[in-house]
């Protein structure tokens, strides 16, 4: 079974953005890419959150 693609969790305008302002230019798959390590950040906090027993995601299981 394929894997489902990942919903774009980032304002991608923003993230243009903030390279814009750097003086760069952002490459089309940039926003992808940005999103994916969010998800990654999230599931690590989620599974940090789990484990120490808690149902809430806070700031410092990041």
């Amino acid at each position: 079974m394929a894997n489902k693609p990942k919903e774009i969790v980032v304002v991608g305008s923003k993230i243009k953005e903030v390279v814009r302002e750097a003086g760069l230019r952002s490459d089309g798959e940039l926003v992808a890419a940005v999103s994916d390590k969010v998800h990654a950040m999230l599931q690590a906090a989620i599974h940090r959150c789990t484990q120490n027993g808690r149902s809430t995601v806070r700031p410092h299981d990041l």
